[in-house]
């Protein structure tokens, strides 16, 4: 499929030189080429990088962290009453 349609860059083209090396998302800008004219195909780059198991810290794509959270304290709970005017 073709990822990058102003340079004519293929997922096959990205995973090749991923397999070769190829680390960062500007090492493939500077490589390939994607992303480097009008920059739509960014996204799908960071995806085929997502999908071989490049670290995110190299790709952008974060995903979350789970967050271990204290015990919920119960929370007093005040009730008010309306008065007429």
């Amino acid at each position: 499929m073709i990822v990058c349609v102003c340079k004519s860059v293929s997922d096959r083209k990205i995973r090749a030189s991923i397999a070769e090396g190829a680390d960062s998302f500007e090492e493939l800008q500077f490589e390939l080429g994607v992303a480097t004219c009008c920059g739509k195909c960014e996204e799908s780059v960071r995806e085929v990088m997502a999908q071989c198991g490049i670290c995110e810290s190299h790709c952008g794509v974060e995903r979350p962290v789970p967050v271990s959270l204290p015990p919920a304290q119960p929370m007093p709970i005040t009730f008010y009453e309306r008065k007429a005017a």
